[in-house]
């Protein structure tokens, strides 16, 4: 009896039927995809832009300054084209930008704006970067969501043709360095402030959505916030440590109108929500699409020990576990939008390793739709989160700061060139429709 593949090659002869070009039955071996257009999944690198006060007020750190990004930015937007990027993460800097209510200087943007354009490259817009201008103060002052909100709605007239938008960058972090750890801004150490600035920030990201939404209704929301947790390594886990981990879901309760853990809840109205304000979060969603963007280092993880003392605990659970208990919470896309480690030799690890965590949890069904090394350029002073201004700097970029690629960057080309092609979601082609005639011949 004669075996199928020998009817099939009696019917096409060898090297004419469809399967025979593969070597066998295989679809296709991701070169390319059916509808010869490229996959849609971004892959992204982001320009470190970080802009908060210290000592007191009296020093603005501004990382696109320190690393001289205004008078190179036409290079640096094409060392993202180089890379073989789509896809970037861009912030147009609030506390320069907006000079008073209803006074706004957009010469940089506008510049930067119309390269990027030009380009063809798909920015997401970070209009807040753990700092306001100066003339609003800090995050303790309750008019900042109306301020901001002017703001969006102003970013979003000027430049129509943004999709993309991460309204507030890292919300819990901005609200716990500047108001619980006292490192930026109003430099405050104290559990109620630390909640006051938590409040207005969520309040601002979503007033600037729906301003943003007025004159984009179909904006893509791609909401960044550290992924983080600590291990206590103590017999019986003490109250303080259980309130963090659980603290570092509360951006997102807020943002999303999650339901907030009894615990977590208390502590926000013992430190002054009140229960109008409560309500107002858990009203409903921000409109535009939502996208939560999960920001992991493996300094984000910490061991305490019995001591006190603490360590890294770089992967003990890693983006994908981590990310799978956000994902379990909020049921919302995923991307990964910021990863890097401050050790250049194991940079190009880290990225691999960091890409096998999200082509696992795409395996087991968690909806990932981008990839983010943050950042293009090297950093500075983030070993010390930006503390003082020392100018010492942080290897972690995928070209250094005389804008020559790091090996970390090849290795990106690399995985670009091998994964480019993917899509959002497995096999998500199959939603590209066309009204192009097919080319199908039916024979009569």
């Amino acid at each position: 009896m004669k075996s199928f593949l020998t009817h099939i090659k009696d019917k096409f002869g060898d090297g004419n039927y469809e399967g025979d070009q593969f070597g066998g039955a295989g679809g296709h071996d991701g070169t390319g995809l059916p509808t010869g257009n490229p996959g849609n999944f971004m892959f992204a690198t982001g320009i470190e832009c970080s802009y908060p006060t210290i000592a007191g007020g009296t020093i603005r750190r501004d990382l696109l300054a320190e690393t001289d990004h205004y008078n190179r930015y036409k290079e640096d937007l094409g060392l993202v084209k180089e890379m073989g990027l789509k896809v970037l993460r861009y912030n147009l800097p609030y506390y320069l930008i907006h000079k008073a209510p209803g006074k706004f200087d957009w010469e940089f943007a506008d510049l930067a704006m119309a390269e990027i354009q030009r380009l063809g490259i798909t920015p997401i817009l970070d209009l807040m970067h753990f700092g306001v201008p100066d003339w609003i103060g800090n995050f303790q002052n309750p008019e900042l969501p109306v301020h901001f909100a002017e703001y969006c709605g102003a970013v979003a007239r000027r430049y129509p043709w943004v999709r993309f938008y991460t309204p507030v960058n890292e919300i819990y972090v901005t609200a716990r360095a500047s108001a619980k750890d006292g490192i930026w801004n109003e430099q405050l150490k104290d559990d109620r402030a630390f909640i006051t600035a938590m409040k207005h920030i969520t309040a601002a990201s979503i007033m600037g959505t729906q301003q943003i939404a007025k004159y984009r209704p179909d904006c893509v929301i791609v909401q960044s916030e550290s992924a983080e947790y600590i291990h206590e390594m103590r017999a019986v886990e003490s109250d303080e440590i259980r309130l963090t981990n659980k603290l570092r879901f509360l951006s997102l309760d807020l943002l999303y109108a999650h339901t907030i853990d009894a615990e977590v809840l208390l502590y926000c109205l013992d430190n002054g929500m009140t229960r109008e304000e409560v309500k107002w979060f858990m009203a409903g969603e921000p409109p535009g699409y939502q996208i939560m963007g999960n920001d992991y280092y493996g300094r984000n993880e910490k061991i305490i020990k019995p001591d006190g003392s603490w360590c890294e605990a770089e992967d003990v659970l890693g983006w994908y576990t981590m990310t799978k208990q956000y994902y379990e919470r909020y049921r919302k896309p995923v991307m990964h939008t910021e990863t890097n480690t401050f050790k250049a030799k194991d940079a190009e690890c880290w990225l691999w390793k960091q890409w096998v965590n999200v082509q696992r949890i795409r395996q087991d069904g968690v909806p990932v739709v981008g990839f983010t090394w943050y950042s293009l350029l090297d950093q500075l002073d983030w070993d010390i989160s930006l503390a003082e201004k020392r100018l010492t700097v942080n290897a972690c970029g995928l070209y250094d700061l005389d804008r020559k690629i790091r090996p970390v960057g090849e290795s990106y080309k690399m995985l670009i060139r091998e994964f480019g092609q993917i899509t959002v979601m497995p096999h998500g082609e199959i939603f590209e429709f066309t009204t192009r005639p097919s080319t199908l011949k039916v024979e009569k």
